[in-house]
């Protein structure tokens, strides 16, 4: 493997650890400010919730955004 080589497979693992940490911790912060939003009255069961995350990587210029909407159940 020359150095300009990317090792794919490491690469790979790098990412999944990367999108592990921002899914686990991204749940959380989500589930807490629904729950205290839900304790100030502000959401109700049934609301729908619009959530946009942005994934940027500066050093490769990468801007990706996700938009999906959360309904509480």
């Amino acid at each position: 493997m020359t150095k300009s080589s990317i090792d794919e497979e490491q690469l790979n693992m790098e990412i999944r650890k990367f999108l592990k940490k921002v899914g686990i911790t991204s749940q959380r912060e989500i589930e807490r400010a629904v729950r205290e939003s839900h304790h100030a009255g502000k959401v109700k069961a049934g609301d729908n919730l619009k959530a946009q995350m942005t994934l940027e990587i500066k050093g490769i210029g990468l801007r990706h955004t996700v938009e999906d909407d959360i309904t509480l159940g």
